[in-house]
Protein backbone atom coordinates (compact mmCIF):
# COMPACT_ATOMS: atom_id res chain seq x y z
CA UNK A 1 0.00 0.00 0.00
CA UNK A 2 1.26 3.18 -1.14
CA UNK A 3 2.56 5.53 1.90
CA UNK A 4 2.34 8.75 -0.04
CA UNK A 5 -0.39 10.12 -2.49
CA UNK A 6 0.85 12.89 -5.25
CA UNK A 7 -2.17 14.69 -6.03
CA UNK A 8 -2.40 16.73 -9.54
CA UNK A 9 0.47 14.03 -9.92
CA UNK A 10 0.97 15.22 -13.93
CA UNK A 11 3.10 18.22 -13.59
CA UNK A 12 6.91 18.86 -13.51
CA UNK A 13 7.08 18.47 -9.99
CA UNK A 14 4.84 15.18 -9.38
CA UNK A 15 7.55 13.69 -11.50
CA UNK A 16 9.98 14.97 -10.16
CA UNK A 17 8.96 13.69 -6.74
CA UNK A 18 7.63 10.45 -8.19
CA UNK A 19 10.93 9.63 -9.19
CA UNK A 20 12.68 10.62 -6.10
CA UNK A 21 9.98 7.93 -4.01
CA UNK A 22 10.92 4.84 -6.96
CA UNK A 23 14.96 6.04 -6.21
CA UNK A 24 14.21 5.14 -2.46
CA UNK A 25 12.26 1.79 -3.66
CA UNK A 26 8.94 3.03 -2.03
CA UNK A 27 5.67 2.46 -3.65
CA UNK A 28 3.12 5.71 -4.59
CA UNK A 29 -0.12 6.99 -5.64
CA UNK A 30 -0.36 9.24 -8.42
CA UNK A 31 -3.87 10.83 -8.37
CA UNK A 32 -5.10 13.24 -11.38
CA UNK A 33 -7.81 13.64 -14.14
CA UNK A 34 -6.30 12.37 -17.41
CA UNK A 35 -5.44 9.07 -16.99
CA UNK A 36 -3.52 8.93 -20.56
CA UNK A 37 -1.28 11.61 -19.08
CA UNK A 38 -0.61 9.90 -15.76
CA UNK A 39 -0.26 6.45 -18.06
CA UNK A 40 2.57 7.65 -19.86
CA UNK A 41 4.14 9.02 -16.90
CA UNK A 42 4.30 6.45 -14.66
CA UNK A 43 2.95 3.60 -16.17
CA UNK A 44 6.31 1.93 -16.38
CA UNK A 45 6.79 2.34 -12.72
CA UNK A 46 5.86 -0.55 -11.03
CA UNK A 47 5.61 1.25 -7.64
CA UNK A 48 3.39 3.85 -9.29
CA UNK A 49 -0.71 3.44 -8.49
CA UNK A 50 -2.52 5.33 -10.81
CA UNK A 51 -5.75 6.77 -9.41
CA UNK A 52 -8.41 8.92 -11.18
CA UNK A 53 -10.19 11.74 -9.29
CA UNK A 54 -12.96 14.64 -9.93
CA UNK A 55 -11.44 17.14 -7.53
CA UNK A 56 -14.55 19.03 -7.31
CA UNK A 57 -16.30 15.71 -4.99
CA UNK A 58 -14.84 15.33 -1.58
CA UNK A 59 -16.71 12.11 -1.91
CA UNK A 60 -13.87 11.59 -4.66
CA UNK A 61 -10.78 12.91 -2.80
CA UNK A 62 -11.75 10.23 0.11
CA UNK A 63 -11.52 7.43 -2.44
CA UNK A 64 -8.01 8.50 -4.05
CA UNK A 65 -6.85 9.06 -0.49
CA UNK A 66 -7.52 6.08 1.19
CA UNK A 67 -4.97 4.53 3.13
CA UNK A 68 -2.52 6.82 2.60
CA UNK A 69 0.05 8.63 5.33
CA UNK A 70 0.74 11.78 3.28
CA UNK A 71 -0.96 13.68 0.82
CA UNK A 72 1.15 15.95 -1.35
CA UNK A 73 -1.05 18.84 -2.88
CA UNK A 74 -0.26 20.67 -6.00
CA UNK A 75 -3.05 20.57 -8.00
CA UNK A 76 -2.87 22.96 -10.98
CA UNK A 77 -5.87 25.36 -12.64
CA UNK A 78 -5.59 27.14 -15.80
CA UNK A 79 -4.13 30.57 -14.94
CA UNK A 80 -7.65 32.19 -15.77
CA UNK A 81 -9.59 30.05 -13.00
CA UNK A 82 -7.32 30.93 -10.05
CA UNK A 83 -10.68 31.70 -8.13
CA UNK A 84 -10.66 27.39 -8.37
CA UNK A 85 -7.83 27.13 -5.54
CA UNK A 86 -9.37 28.00 -2.50
CA UNK A 87 -12.69 25.98 -3.34
CA UNK A 88 -10.55 22.84 -4.53
CA UNK A 89 -8.09 23.17 -1.33
CA UNK A 90 -11.76 22.96 0.91
CA UNK A 91 -12.78 19.85 -0.64
CA UNK A 92 -9.62 17.97 -0.86
CA UNK A 93 -9.10 18.93 2.89
CA UNK A 94 -12.48 17.28 3.81
CA UNK A 95 -11.51 14.26 2.04
CA UNK A 96 -8.51 13.95 3.23
CA UNK A 97 -9.53 14.04 6.97
CA UNK A 98 -12.46 11.93 6.04
CA UNK A 99 -10.32 9.47 4.67
CA UNK A 100 -7.71 9.72 7.95
CA UNK A 101 -4.90 10.99 5.91
CA UNK A 102 -2.34 12.01 8.64
CA UNK A 103 0.17 14.68 6.67
CA UNK A 104 -0.68 16.95 3.83
CA UNK A 105 1.93 19.11 2.50
CA UNK A 106 1.21 22.14 -0.62
CA UNK A 107 3.15 23.05 -3.05
CA UNK A 108 2.99 26.48 -2.93
CA UNK A 109 4.59 29.74 -4.49
CA UNK A 110 5.81 33.40 -3.42
CA UNK A 111 2.62 35.07 -4.68
CA UNK A 112 1.33 35.36 -1.29
CA UNK A 113 3.56 37.73 -0.12
CA UNK A 114 2.93 40.06 -2.52
CA UNK A 115 5.60 42.85 -3.08
CA UNK A 116 9.28 42.80 -1.32
CA UNK A 117 9.12 44.20 1.83
CA UNK A 118 12.23 43.31 3.07
CA UNK A 119 15.67 43.44 1.78
CA UNK A 120 16.07 40.10 -0.39
CA UNK A 121 16.44 36.98 0.14
CA UNK A 122 13.29 36.63 2.11
CA UNK A 123 12.61 34.37 5.39
CA UNK A 124 9.49 32.43 5.86
CA UNK A 125 8.68 35.17 8.34
CA UNK A 126 8.00 37.94 5.31
CA UNK A 127 4.44 39.59 5.66
CA UNK A 128 2.17 37.92 3.31
CA UNK A 129 0.58 40.70 1.59
CA UNK A 130 -0.43 40.06 -1.59
CA UNK A 131 -2.31 42.80 -3.67
CA UNK A 132 -3.12 40.31 -6.66
CA UNK A 133 -5.81 38.37 -7.10
CA UNK A 134 -3.68 35.54 -7.63
CA UNK A 135 -1.64 35.71 -5.02
CA UNK A 136 -4.77 36.70 -2.42
CA UNK A 137 -6.47 32.97 -3.59
CA UNK A 138 -3.10 31.46 -3.17
CA UNK A 139 -2.93 33.07 0.37
CA UNK A 140 -6.48 31.83 0.59
CA UNK A 141 -5.59 27.87 0.09
CA UNK A 142 -2.53 28.41 2.31
CA UNK A 143 -4.94 29.62 5.13
CA UNK A 144 -6.85 26.70 4.68
CA UNK A 145 -4.67 24.21 4.77
CA UNK A 146 -2.56 25.89 8.17
CA UNK A 147 -5.91 26.48 9.53
CA UNK A 148 -7.00 22.97 9.22
CA UNK A 149 -3.65 21.96 11.59
CA UNK A 150 -4.00 24.57 13.63
CA UNK A 151 -8.21 22.82 14.63
CA UNK A 152 -6.35 19.32 14.38
CA UNK A 153 -7.76 17.90 11.79
CA UNK A 154 -4.39 17.18 9.89
CA UNK A 155 -0.32 17.77 10.21
CA UNK A 156 -0.09 20.40 7.14
CA UNK A 157 2.78 22.11 5.95
CA UNK A 158 3.75 24.40 2.73
CA UNK A 159 6.96 24.16 0.73
CA UNK A 160 7.01 27.19 -1.29
CA UNK A 161 9.28 27.14 -4.60
CA UNK A 162 10.67 29.59 -7.08
CA UNK A 163 10.29 29.97 -10.64
CA UNK A 164 11.29 26.06 -11.89
CA UNK A 165 13.10 24.68 -15.05
CA UNK A 166 13.88 21.20 -16.23
CA UNK A 167 13.61 18.66 -18.61
CA UNK A 168 9.86 18.26 -20.31
CA UNK A 169 8.79 21.62 -17.93
CA UNK A 170 6.73 23.38 -20.78
CA UNK A 171 5.35 26.33 -18.26
CA UNK A 172 8.70 26.91 -17.13
CA UNK A 173 9.86 30.56 -17.87
CA UNK A 174 13.04 29.31 -20.21
CA UNK A 175 11.06 26.82 -22.18
CA UNK A 176 10.95 29.26 -25.28
CA UNK A 177 14.85 29.71 -24.58
CA UNK A 178 14.97 25.86 -24.57
CA UNK A 179 13.52 24.99 -27.76
CA UNK A 180 14.92 28.01 -29.49
CA UNK A 181 18.42 26.60 -29.10
CA UNK A 182 17.59 23.22 -30.10
CA UNK A 183 15.17 23.55 -32.65
CA UNK A 184 15.94 27.78 -33.79
CA UNK A 185 13.09 30.22 -34.26
CA UNK A 186 12.69 32.83 -31.64
CA UNK A 187 12.44 32.76 -27.53
CA UNK A 188 10.02 34.99 -26.38
CA UNK A 189 10.58 35.77 -22.92
CA UNK A 190 9.04 37.80 -20.24
CA UNK A 191 10.71 40.70 -19.20
CA UNK A 192 12.62 42.62 -17.77
CA UNK A 193 15.33 39.57 -18.38
CA UNK A 194 18.12 41.82 -16.49
CA UNK A 195 16.45 41.61 -13.18
CA UNK A 196 17.99 39.13 -10.97
CA UNK A 197 15.67 35.95 -10.63
CA UNK A 198 16.58 32.71 -8.75
CA UNK A 199 15.05 29.34 -10.42
CA UNK A 200 15.12 25.81 -9.13
CA UNK A 201 15.43 22.64 -11.07
CA UNK A 202 12.49 20.58 -10.87
CA UNK A 203 14.86 17.15 -10.30
CA UNK A 204 15.88 18.89 -6.95
CA UNK A 205 12.52 19.01 -5.60
CA UNK A 206 11.07 15.24 -5.58
CA UNK A 207 14.13 14.31 -2.86
CA UNK A 208 13.81 17.66 -0.30
CA UNK A 209 9.76 16.43 -0.85
CA UNK A 210 10.83 13.50 0.33
CA UNK A 211 12.97 14.28 3.04
CA UNK A 212 10.42 17.13 4.87
CA UNK A 213 7.48 14.85 4.78
CA UNK A 214 9.32 12.37 6.47
CA UNK A 215 10.49 14.61 9.40
CA UNK A 216 7.54 15.50 11.98
CA UNK A 217 9.17 18.65 12.65
CA UNK A 218 8.15 19.78 9.58
CA UNK A 219 4.35 20.24 10.21
CA UNK A 220 2.67 23.56 11.19
CA UNK A 221 5.12 25.55 9.31
CA UNK A 222 5.77 26.82 6.23
CA UNK A 223 9.25 26.28 3.99
CA UNK A 224 11.43 27.85 1.15
CA UNK A 225 13.09 26.23 -1.31
CA UNK A 226 15.57 28.78 -3.13
CA UNK A 227 17.00 28.32 -6.26
CA UNK A 228 20.55 27.01 -7.24
CA UNK A 229 21.58 31.27 -6.65
CA UNK A 230 20.74 34.64 -8.17
CA UNK A 231 21.06 34.82 -11.85
CA UNK A 232 19.25 36.52 -14.78
CA UNK A 233 17.28 34.94 -17.54
CA UNK A 234 19.78 37.05 -19.84
CA UNK A 235 22.48 35.24 -18.31
CA UNK A 236 20.79 31.65 -18.53
CA UNK A 237 20.01 32.40 -22.28
CA UNK A 238 24.23 33.21 -22.78
CA UNK A 239 25.02 30.14 -21.02
CA UNK A 240 22.55 28.03 -23.34
CA UNK A 241 24.28 29.54 -26.23
CA UNK A 242 27.71 28.91 -24.94
CA UNK A 243 26.69 24.93 -24.51
CA UNK A 244 24.64 24.96 -27.95
CA UNK A 245 27.21 27.56 -30.43
CA UNK A 246 25.44 29.50 -31.49
CA UNK A 247 23.20 32.71 -30.59
CA UNK A 248 19.67 32.72 -29.84
CA UNK A 249 16.89 35.28 -30.81
CA UNK A 250 15.33 36.84 -28.44
CA UNK A 251 11.85 38.97 -27.91
CA UNK A 252 11.81 40.35 -24.59
CA UNK A 253 7.81 40.83 -24.15
CA UNK A 254 7.29 43.47 -21.13
CA UNK A 255 4.11 44.34 -19.35
CA UNK A 256 2.79 47.07 -22.29
CA UNK A 257 3.29 43.49 -24.98
CA UNK A 258 1.44 41.88 -22.33
CA UNK A 259 -1.33 43.88 -22.05
CA UNK A 260 -1.83 44.01 -25.43
CA UNK A 261 -1.47 40.32 -26.31
CA UNK A 262 -3.97 39.74 -23.62
CA UNK A 263 -6.36 41.12 -25.68
CA UNK A 264 -6.32 38.07 -27.57
CA UNK A 265 -5.14 35.86 -25.24
CA UNK A 266 -6.46 34.87 -21.46
CA UNK A 267 -2.95 33.90 -20.59
CA UNK A 268 -1.30 36.39 -21.52
CA UNK A 269 -4.20 38.99 -19.93
CA UNK A 270 -3.22 36.97 -17.01
CA UNK A 271 0.27 37.08 -17.10
CA UNK A 272 -0.20 41.03 -16.73
CA UNK A 273 -0.82 41.53 -12.87
CA UNK A 274 2.45 38.83 -12.36
CA UNK A 275 4.75 41.04 -13.75
CA UNK A 276 5.97 42.74 -10.59
CA UNK A 277 7.95 39.11 -9.83
CA UNK A 278 10.38 39.90 -12.76
CA UNK A 279 10.08 43.82 -12.52
CA UNK A 280 10.41 43.72 -8.38
CA UNK A 281 12.50 40.39 -7.95
CA UNK A 282 11.78 38.23 -4.77
CA UNK A 283 14.67 36.05 -3.65
CA UNK A 284 13.88 33.23 -0.85
CA UNK A 285 16.03 32.25 1.95
CA UNK A 286 16.21 28.81 2.65
CA UNK A 287 18.48 28.23 5.85
CA UNK A 288 15.25 27.00 8.02
CA UNK A 289 14.95 24.14 5.34
CA UNK A 290 18.42 23.11 5.43
CA UNK A 291 18.27 23.71 9.25
CA UNK A 292 15.76 20.98 9.34
CA UNK A 293 16.68 18.45 6.80
CA UNK A 294 20.22 19.47 6.65
CA UNK A 295 22.45 20.63 3.41
CA UNK A 296 20.02 20.52 -0.17
CA UNK A 297 21.41 19.40 -3.11
CA UNK A 298 21.35 22.00 -5.63
CA UNK A 299 22.02 21.49 -9.76
CA UNK A 300 24.03 24.10 -11.03
CA UNK A 301 22.98 26.38 -13.67
CA UNK A 302 24.93 24.72 -15.93
CA UNK A 303 24.53 21.55 -15.23
CA UNK A 304 20.47 22.19 -15.47
CA UNK A 305 20.58 23.74 -18.65
CA UNK A 306 22.94 20.65 -20.29
CA UNK A 307 20.03 18.01 -18.77
CA UNK A 308 17.28 19.89 -20.11
CA UNK A 309 18.64 20.83 -23.64
CA UNK A 310 19.75 16.99 -23.89
CA UNK A 311 16.19 16.04 -22.75
CA UNK A 312 14.81 19.03 -25.29
CA UNK A 313 16.82 17.45 -28.80
CA UNK A 314 15.75 13.69 -27.69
Amino acid sequence: MAKMALFGAGGAIGRSIGSALSLRGESYRVVGRDRTKLQTTFGADPLAEIVIWDPNSPASVKSAAEGVDTLIYMVGVDYWKFALHPELMRKTLEGAVAAEVKNIILIGTVYPYGRLQTANPIREDHPRNPHTFKGKMRKAQEDLVMQAHVDGRIRAAVLRLPDFYGPGDPKSLLDSAVHAAVTGGTAELLGPIDRPHEFVFVPDVGPVLCQLAANPDAFGKIWHLAGAGVTTQRALVHEMERQVGHLIKTRVIGKTLLRVAGLFSPMMRELVEMNYLLTEPLVMDDSALQRLIGPIHKTSYAEGLRQTLLAARA
